[in-house]
C-alpha cells in the first residue's frame, strides 16, 4: 500500500514520462508536490523504490524508470495508428507487443530496417501514446546508459524539445539515437560518448520518428 504523497509522486513521474520520456527534476517533483525541501523527494524515491514501483537507471542523471503502477492505475489508451501501438490502461502484469522495427544506430547513423517481428513490453514501463521498440548498434549513447543490443522503447513523435533523447530519421533513409538540440539555423544531434563527434544538419535533413521513453535489457 502506497502513502498519498508516494502515490502522486508515482503517478507525476508517470506523466512527465509520458508526455517528454524524460524523468522530472528532483526541483520540479518537490514543486509539484508541494514539499518543503528535495530532500522530502528523495524519501519518497526510495521508498518507491523499495517498494518495486520504480528503479533508477545506472549512469543517467535523473533517470528513473517506472516498473508498475497501483492497481487500477494504467496509461491513457490511444487510437492506433500505423507504426506504433497504443499503451493500453491495464493491469500491472499486462504486456504490449510492440512493433520492433529493426535496428538503430547509436554510432554513426545507419539504415533503418523496417521488421514484421514483436517485442513484448510490460505496460508499466510505458507512458501514454504509440510507442514502437528499436534494438540498438553501436556504443555512442553509453553516457546515458543506452548500450550496444539494448532495445529503445520510442514514442511516436513528430517534435523534440532540446536535450530530449530521440529517433532521427536524416535524409528519409537513416536513422540515428541521439540528444537533440538546436545550433543556430543547424539541428546537432549529440552523442553520449566522448569517441564520437556531434552530427549537424540542415533542419529540412532530420526528421523526428519518436523519444526515446525507455529502454529494456536482456541479461
Amino acid at each position: 500500500m502506497l502513502t498519498r504523497k508516494q502515490s502522486e509522486l508515482l503517478t507525476y513521474i508517470n506523466q512527465r514520462l509520458g508526455e517528454s520520456g524524460v524523468s522530472p527534476s528532483f526541483e520540479e517533483m518537490k514543486d509539484a508536490l508541494a514539499l518543503k525541501s528535495k530532500s522530502g523527494v528523495h524519501r519518497l524515491i526510495s521508498a518507491l523504490e523499495e517498494r518495486g514501483f520504480i528503479r533508477r537507471l545506472p549512469n543517467r542523471a535523473r533517470a528513473l524508470e517506472i516498473l508498475r503502477l497501483p492497481d487500477g492505475k494504467g496509461g491513457i489508451a490511444a487510437t492506433t495508428r500505423t507504426g506504433g501501438v497504443p499503451v493500453p490502461q491495464a493491469a500491472n502484469d499486462s504486456v504490449v507487443e510492440l512493433p520492433l522495427h529493426g535496428r538503430i544506430a547509436a554510432g554513426l547513423p545507419i539504415e533503418a530496417i523496417e521488421g514484421q517481428n514483436t517485442l513484448p513490453v510490460p505496460a508499466a514501463l510505458l507512458g501514454p501514446g504509440e510507442h514502437y521498440a528499436l534494438e540498438v548498434a553501436g556504443d555512442s549513447m553509453v553516457d546515458e546508459g543506452i548500450l550496444d543490443g539494448d532495445y529503445a522503447l520510442v514514442r511516436k513523435t513528430e517534435t523534440a524539445r532540446d536535450g530530449e533523447i530521440v529517433v532521427a530519421l536524416i535524409d528519409d533513409n537513416e536513422a540515428t539515437l541521439k540528444t537533440f538540440r538546436r545550433e543556430g539555423q543547424m539541428i546537432r544531434l549529440d552523442p553520449a560518448n566522448r569517441r564520437y563527434d556531434p552530427q549537424r544538419y540542415r533542419p529540412d535533413q532530420v526528421r523526428i520518428q519518436g523519444r526515446l521513453a525507455g529502454l529494456l535489457r536482456r541479461y
